[in-house]
């Protein structure tokens, strides 16, 4: 019986011994990795389509790079360059393929002359709103339709942010019938420029920096961007009298955030979660700083710069509706890619708009009533 009880202390011994040394090691090197101080860095560039640190659009990628860094206690830097600082805005997808920049944050229908399908999951004409389509990506399919269109590239897309409902845009000239959109010059970029075509108006593609200039010179007559919160900040009401609602062509402009694939691969796990992670938090956060800053911006246009807002004419958006269903018919006739993401992009909307129908369209019908009726 001592010898029993003796060989059991000798055994408990052995065990709290090792127990200390275990816990005399720093963590790093009990789970068998190199110690903190030894973990390898990383430095990332990343290029935009906007203007560094513009209200909203450009702010985003730089509350991704805050983040990132302080979530990866250093081990990952990322380091924003605006439009034009590195490569021009509308050469941020080729820049991220190539591997010049590891990250880029722009929209995807500017690529949509290399890819036809992009611009779908930017946002189509009297499609799917914000939360909707938030929901399509990472619930529905959607997210994997994206990367699927962008694997080729070797470039990753995560969601970067929304604008939610855009404004229709700045005029020079009030529009008063469908007939004032023949041959008027409007910087409109994708699916909506299309529709815009359609109906006889001419599409013009920029970069936001150049917007103004091209308003204020003549070179283009009617713009739109966003919405009051970046229109204000961009003195657009010093180059047009007018302006429109509602944004029947971007009803909730998804951005992204594009990474290359060969850098992606090259992070350890955690800063690949660190990087997924920083992209849903900037993607709703964008939202709502549009949300909590557009009405007072808005208020500032028309009290301080005397802005006329306007809603476009019945026969316009209703010529608009159907000119958007010819050019989804025919972009699905020519690209087969197109059709087929674009038929889950319908399909999706057709379930969750039947839901919003009764919850989300009829509360806002009830909370707008004045009980009167």
């Amino acid at each position: 019986m001592k010898q029993s009880i003796t060989r059991i202390t000798s055994i408990a011994a052995v065990a709290i011994s090792a127990l200390i040394a275990g816990c005399s090691q720093p963590p790093a090197q009990q789970q068998g990795s190199a110690p903190v101080a030894e973990q390898q860095t990383y430095e990332w560039k990343m290029v935009t389509a906007w203007p560094k640190n513009f209200p909203g659009l450009g702010r985003g990628p730089e509350t991704f790079a805050e983040y990132v860094e302080e979530m990866s206690g250093g081990r990952l830097k990322v380091t924003v360059y605006g439009a034009g600082e590195l490569v021009p805005g509308f050469e941020v997808f080729d820049a991220v393929s190539q591997g010049t920049a590891q990250m880029g944050h722009a929209g995807a229908y500017y690529w949509k002359g290399k890819m036809p399908a992009a611009p779908i999951f930017s946002a189509i004409p009297f499609g799917m709103n914000v939360t909707e389509m938030n929901s399509w990506l990472h619930y529905g399919g959607g997210m994997e339709l994206w990367q699927e269109l962008y694997a080729p590239f070797g470039v990753i897309p995560f969601a970067g942010g929304n604008t939610g409902v855009q404004m229709a845009g700045w005029f020079k000239e009030e529009i008063t019938s469908l007939d004032d959109f023949a041959g008027l010059n409007m910087r409109i970029p994708g699916l909506g420029g299309e529709v815009f075509k359609e109906v006889g108006g001419v599409p013009v593609t920029l970069t936001g920096g150049q917007i103004f200039v091209s308003l204020q010179t003549g070179a283009i007559d009617a713009t739109e961007w966003v919405g009051p919160y970046n229109d204000l900040a961009f003195g657009l009401y010093r180059a047009a009298d007018y302006y429109y609602h509602s944004g029947w062509h971007e009803p909730g402009t998804m951005l992204e955030f594009i990474v290359n694939e060969a850098a992606y691969k090259e992070l350890p796990s955690d800063l690949q979660a660190i990087v997924r992670v920083a992209t849903r938090a900037v993607n709703q956060d964008m939202l709502d700083e549009y949300t909590a800053r557009n009405n007072n911006a808005l208020q500032t246009l028309i009290n301080e710069h005397g802005v006329q807002v306007k809603a476009l004419p019945e026969d316009v958006m209703e010529a608009l509706k159907a000119a958007t269903v010819t050019v989804m018919e025919r972009q699905s006739a020519e690209d087969e890619t197109f059709a087929r993401i674009y038929q889950a992009y319908q399909a999706f909307f057709k379930d969750v708009s039947a839901y919003h129908e009764l919850s989300e369209h009829t509360y806002y019908e009830n909370r707008e009533s004045d009980g009167d009726e």
